[in-house]
């Protein structure tokens, strides 16, 4: 099985579907706001930024897949955008629970993006926080969305990992078959 796993990187689709995927989380968080009208907090908006960076992530990968410079480019993008989002993820549930403990909470207003990247200007419509950190506005089976986005960061980070390692391991095979 780790073989067949080190085999996905030298194709195109894998690296599609992860970005796919990410569409999906980012279109799906869009719905959220714009549809149901949940505002999202800074938290939430660095969170995408990460989405964002698994997406631009998986079309470098497969865009490059037969180059191992790009790849490993890829794979870097990969781990970082999803390690980033696992600990905003994870920050804001222990936002949330310290708000539900009875504390107070408060998150910065404008988004620390870098002054050549100042995302929240060029495309507010996605990165403008316009929500309160520590508030749970919607729930899948009594969880909040922070959590299950711990979830999914954790899967793509985890995925990740072993994709990386299979990489390391060595196989007796032709990796372009």
């Amino acid at each position: 099985m780790f073989a067949a796993v080190s085999r996905l990187p030298f194709k195109a689709w894998p690296w599609l579907l992860m970005s796919a995927f990410a569409g999906a989380l980012l279109i799906t968080a869009l719905y959220f706001q714009y549809v149901m009208g949940l505002a999202p907090c800074i938290m939430c908006v660095y969170q995408r930024f990460a989405i964002v960076g698994i997406l631009l992530s998986g079309l470098v990968g497969a865009f490059g897949c037969q180059y191992s410079l790009v790849r490993w480019l890829a794979y870097t993008g990969w781990l970082l955008s999803s390690g980033w989002g696992l600990k905003i993820a994870h920050d804001q549930v222990l936002e949330e629970q310290l708000v539900l403990s009875g504390g107070f909470s408060s998150c910065g207003i404008f988004p620390d993006f870098p002054t050549w990247l100042p995302l929240h200007e060029w495309i507010p419509e996605v990165f403008k926080p316009t929500g309160m950190c520590g508030e749970i506005l919607w729930t899948l089976f009594g969880y909040s969305m922070p959590f299950w986005m711990r979830i999914t960061f954790a899967l793509f980070f985890i995925a990740g990992l072993v994709v990386i390692a299979s990489q390391l391991k060595k196989h007796k095979y032709n990796p372009y078959d």
